[in-house]
């Protein structure tokens, strides 16, 4: 049974793919779960609709959240295989934030470079795993 919820903007085609492509790497320990889902709102409800919507999130079992580039170290580690970048990421945190930041602020149109079918695949890949928990 997963056991970090990865909340995502499923409106964002690069949002979408990326949580794809992060779901084909995980082991099933992943929930993916909407920002705009009902299920997504005790777990950010604390936040604003701006603050919500201007990263993805990812809650660790113990109920801690992290946002933007600091969220990363902790599902790298998640990941097989991952443990050494998210020692990387570690080590450079604050770029880590700028890199998430340049990302996220270009999302809309780097989104445009995710094909109909890329996007069609992630979606379907984040159906099977949200419907298998």
């Amino acid at each position: 049974m997963p056991s970090v919820t990865v909340l995502y903007d499923a409106d964002c085609g690069l949002c979408v793919w990326v949580m794809g492509k992060v779901l084909a790497w995980d082991r099933r320990r992943l929930r993916p779960v909407a920002l705009d889902a009902p299920e997504a709102e005790p777990l950010v409800g604390d936040l604003d609709e701006e603050e919500r919507m201007a990263s993805w999130h990812i809650v660790l079992p113990d109920g801690r959240r992290e946002s933007a580039g600091r969220a990363l170290a902790p599902l790298l580690r998640l990941l097989p295989g991952g443990r050494p970048l998210a020692a990387l990421v570690e080590r450079f945190p604050d770029f880590a934030d700028r890199a998430y930041s340049a990302l996220a602020e270009r999302r809309s149109a780097l989104g445009k470079l995710v094909t109909a079918g890329a996007r069609r695949r992630a979606r379907e890949r984040i159906a099977r795993r949200a419907s298998a928990v």
